[in-house]
């Protein structure tokens, strides 16, 4: 048995997760190389065998039996074959057995070289395949150093880079910080797999959430739908599959502790969970809480939306320089279109289509509107502990008891656009 040999092959397969299969092949090939470098022949009569057990192994090279040698690395005479084995005739093939520990000192680099090149190609593609199973999820990584405005993170194995079009604005690290990146993309190169991460990325949201939330990661709870502005706000949609189960409830916890956790990652960032629903109009006034919407016409077609909201309400509706607003319309995927009641009144024809074709007696085409009979903050919204809508929004608030209720032109006109 090579023990040596045994040893070196086990140790690299533990700690490299390189196959000792792999590696005794590229023993073999190494071998084979440095019988042609040895002998200068570049013929295909040299054999390696080896013992995947133990180990051993022997290098031949394969010689035909003639009556005269005119070439003594492929053939051998009658005579030198009958003395290996009586039984030799021409024609016939001999295996003559190399001592590798004959081999010179350049052809033994050249051995050693092939089995190194074997070994850091197999450590790349061993890297590549472990991060790129991981492509599209989040993993923990710890700060190295800046490299201008860019950021290099240790995953482990390999150095990530964390671009600076991927990091949230005013982001501020220190070297050997661990932060939860989201693996954008995985490249093979000459060098090792390049893996690029994000901070800025919707998914990283969901990850977290994943991780954090049990009924979301076993499948209960599916997140239908996430908009975000990186450091400042998200607003993610749930749904239940479980009727027993409070989608938003699940994801806030007790006591807001699981959202405050993903919060706390996200440094600061707030996070909105609202209520999923295929209606539309239904998801568009859960996606403007926690500002009260008193009708909702949806054009499932065109994808666009007009939505009616209390004087009071509209500059709570479009949220600061418009982010609410703009968060809805990318949860939902509809243009919205917010108006007050006075603008909306105003407004010649601006109801039409509020209204049944059928009966146009106080009946609201149920598929078409929502009212505000049907808001229910509470499910609508996230936790109070956890989301304080009066500190998120006290700026807005101030704004319109000093306009007595009206929004500003500027927030009117960024909501039309």
């Amino acid at each position: 048995m090579n023990t040596e040999l045994k040893m070196a092959l086990d140790i690299l397969e533990k700690e490299k997760d390189i196959s000792k299969d792999i590696m005794l092949d590229a023993i073999e090939n190494s071998l084979i190389t440095a019988c042609k470098g040895q002998f200068g022949k570049d013929t295909d009569n040299f054999r390696v065998t080896i013992d995947r057990d133990t180990c051993e192994f022997h290098v031949y090279v394969e010689k035909t039996v003639v009556e005269e040698v005119e070439d003594d690395v492929t053939e051998i005479s009658l005579d030198a074959a009958k003395q290996i084995s009586g039984r030799y005739e021409l024609g016939d093939i001999v295996q003559e057995e190399i001592k590798s520990k004959e081999f010179g000192r350049i052809t033994t680099q050249n051995a050693r070289n092939v089995i190194l090149q074997k070994i850091r190609e197999e450590e790349r593609k061993v890297l590549f395949n472990q991060y790129y199973a991981k492509e599209r999820d989040v993993v923990t990584g710890v700060v190295q150093r800046y490299i201008g405005k860019n950021v290099s993170v240790n995953l482990g194995k390999v150095d990530a880079i964390l671009n600076e079009n991927e990091m949230v604005k005013g982001e501020v690290f220190t070297p050997t910080e661990r932060i939860k990146v989201y693996i954008l993309e995985v490249k093979d190169t000459t060098r090792g797999p390049r893996v690029l991460v994000s901070r800025t990325h919707p998914e990283l949201v969901k990850r977290l959430f994943e991780s954090e939330v049990t009924e979301v990661k076993d499948g209960i709870v599916e997140i239908r739908s996430i908009a975000r502005e990186a450091g400042s706000r998200t607003k993610i949609a749930v749904w239940s599959n479980d009727p027993d189960v409070d989608p938003v409830g699940a994801c806030v916890g007790l006591n807001g502790a699981r959202v405050n956790s993903i919060v706390n990652e996200l440094r600061g960032e707030k996070i909105d969970i609202i209520n999923w629903n295929e209606n539309p109009a239904l998801l568009i006034e859960n996606a403007l809480s926690p500002a009260k919407v008193v009708v909702v016409l949806a054009d499932p077609e065109d994808k666009t939306a007009k939505v009616v909201v209390p004087d009071y309400q509209l500059s709570l509706a479009i949220g600061k320089e418009g982010q609410n607003a703009r968060l809805a319309a990318r949860l939902t995927g509809f243009k919205i279109d917010i108006k007050s009641e006075s603008q909306a009144n105003a407004i010649e024809g601006f109801y039409e289509g509020f209204y049944d074709d059928e009966d146009e007696d106080d009946e609201y085409d149920e598929e078409a509107y929502s009212d505000e009979e049907a808001y229910d903050p509470d499910e609508a919204y996230a936790d109070e502990e956890a989301y304080d809508s009066d500190e998120t929004y006290a700026d807005d608030r101030e704004q319109d008891e000093a306009d007595g209720g009206d929004a500003s032109a500027d927030e009117e006109q960024e909501a039309e656009e």
